[in-house]
């Protein structure tokens, strides 16, 4: 008599979570809330009844035909670049010409010129500075912001100021001269480097062993030096070769000897 009783209530509170389980799962499918919360819901409600059941089926899903299930979309607003908010000073000395994405800066000491691509635009305010701005939300334009911005900026401190490049020559007979447009290197080859110095930039040599490239472009500046780096780069063990002004070079120890 008792395991009747006790087969009766099960059956109802059975039929009972059943029936919850299914209407929270059709509120939720009408409403188009069928989301990674909704799924979280309805395994609570699986569980309820594996508790107090003792079911271990463990999740259940109701096979309630639905019309239509809607999913929720968060929108993520891409965050502005710090360096590219941020505006580019123009001196009195450097005079500006934007036509459309095209920009042309000329300065003191020359004239520098670039096309913006679409995903950017630049504007120029009544106190003259610039400022370099997206022309669309997606992944690319918050790339080229940044980027942009700093290409916009080396260009009118270049044709204001100028950049330049320091370099040093480690090692026994390594010098450098400059003669005429040419700069020969003597680094330990059995003949002497000779490499044309790029219009645009200056090139000088302090004793025999010290070079500094200079010019109004930062990228062409760089190039160059690294060119002049390459062909014999610092190694680690006795730190010969052609190295930056500034640059670190981590030492090796080397071999240590045979111990007797």
């Amino acid at each position: 008599m008792a395991s009747s009783i006790t087969s009766s209530f099960q059956t109802r509170d059975h039929l009972g979570l059943r029936k919850l389980e299914v209407g929270v799962f059709s509120f939720l499918a009408e409403n188009n809330v069928l989301n990674s919360e909704a799924v979280v819901l309805l395994w609570c409600c699986s569980s309820l009844r594996s508790l107090f059941l003792g079911e271990r089926n463990g999740f259940c899903v109701s096979s309630v035909p639905v019309t239509r299930v809607g999913f929720l979309r968060k929108t993520i607003e891409c965050k502005e670049s710090r360096i590219g908010k941020q505006p580019v000073e123009v001196p009195s000395n450097v005079t500006i010409t934007l036509e459309g994405q095209d920009l042309k800066v000329k300065g003191p000491l020359g004239e520098l010129s670039i096309a913006y691509p679409r995903e950017v635009k630049v504007e120029r305010e009544e106190s003259g500075i610039l400022k370099v701005k997206k022309a669309m939300e997606t992944r690319r334009a918050n790339q080229m912001h940044g980027l942009f911005r700093t290409l916009t900026d080396n260009m009118v401190v270049g044709v204001s100021k100028g950049f330049e490049k320091k370099l040093q020559m480690i090692g026994v007979g390594y010098r450098a001269t400059v003669e005429g447009k040419d700069l020969v290197l003597s680094l330990g080859f059995s003949h002497p480097v000779r490499m044309t110095i790029p219009e645009g930039l200056k090139v000088k040599v302090e004793d025999n062993t010290r070079i500094t490239v200079s010019g109004y472009d930062k990228s062409e500046i760089g190039q160059f030096a690294a060119s002049i780096r390459k062909w014999r780069p610092p190694e680690p063990y006795k730190g010969k070769g052609v190295k930056y002004a500034d640059e670190v070079i981590r030492r090796k120890e080397g071999k240590a000897g045979k111990k007797k």
